[in-house]
C-alpha cells in the first residue's frame, strides 16, 4: 500500500477561472498529510473490495479511494441525522389545520416561534421536527407533477400506510402511492409540498 502513496499525493480543488466556468487546480500535500493519509487507508476497510480488484485500473481506484477517506476525516464534524425540515406556507393556520388535524401532529410548544420576523410553528414528526414558515413561496402551485416521489418532497416514516390512506380519502386528499409497489404515499399539503409516507416495521 505504502508504494501506491509515494508520489505526491494531490486533490482537485476548485478555481474560479472566470465569472461562468470553473478550472480544476491541485493542491499538494505535505509529508505529515501524506502519513495521516497512509495511516488512514491502513485503518479503512471501506473500499477493501476495490483496492483487492487485480487490475492495472485498480491501481488508480485505490489512489482515488485513498484520497477520498482522506478528506472524509478531515471534515467529519459529526452529523447525528436531520433536526427538522423547512416547509413554506401562504396561511399558517390552514397548513396547521392540514399538518395537525388531518395528519395528527402536534406542535412542539418549547421552540420559539415568536421571536422571528415571520409566523410559522414547530410540528413534531418523531424525535425530529417540521418547521411550518408563513413566507411568500418561490415555487409554482400548479404544474408540479402529479406524483410527489418526482418533485422534491419530505418522507416521513410511519407504521400504516393503509390506515393513512383512509384518513386521506375520508378527508378527500388526493394522493398517488409508490410506482414501486412498496407500502409508501404521496400526498400534497394545501401549499402543494409533496410529502412521502413510507411504512416501516
Amino acid at each position: 500500500m505504502a508504494s501506491l502513496l509515494s508520489p505526491p499525493l494531490s486533490l482537485p480543488l476548485n478555481r474560479a477561472s472566470n465569472g461562468n466556468s470553473r478550472s480544476l487546480g491541485q493542491k499538494m500535500f505535505s509529508e505529515s498529510e501524506r502519513m495521516c493519509f497512509r495511516r488512514n487507508s491502513v485503518r479503512s476497510a471501506k473500499f477493501s473490495a476495490i483496492k483487492n480488484k487485480p487490475s492495472a485500473e485498480a491501481d488508480v481506484i485505490v489512489k482515488d479511494s485513498v484520497n477520498v477517506e482522506a478528506v472524509e476525516d478531515r471534515i467529519d464534524y459529526g452529523v447525528v441525522g436531520v433536526h427538522h425540515v423547512g416547509v413554506l406556507c401562504e396561511n399558517l393556520e390552514r397548513s396547521l389545520h392540514f399538518y395537525q388535524n388531518i395528519l395528527g401532529l402536534t406542535i412542539n410548544e418549547a421552540r420559539p416561534h415568536d421571536k422571528l420576523p415571520y409566523r410559522g410553528a414547530w410540528l413534531w414528526v418523531g424525535s425530529e421536527m417540521i418547521h411550518l414558515m408563513e413566507l411568500p413561496n418561490p415555487d409554482p402551485l400548479t404544474g408540479r407533477p402529479e406524483h410527489g416521489g418526482r418533485d422534491r418532497h419530505a418522507c416521513l416514516a410511519i407504521r400504516d400506510v393503509s390506515k393513512l390512506k383512509d384518513i386521506l380519502d375520508k378527508a378527500g386528499i388526493p394522493y398517488t402511492l409508490s410506482r414501486s409497489g412498496r407500502p409508501a404515499i404521496f400526498t400534497r399539503d394545501p401549499d402543494a409540498n409533496a410529502l412521502e409516507f413510507t411504512q416501516v416495521d
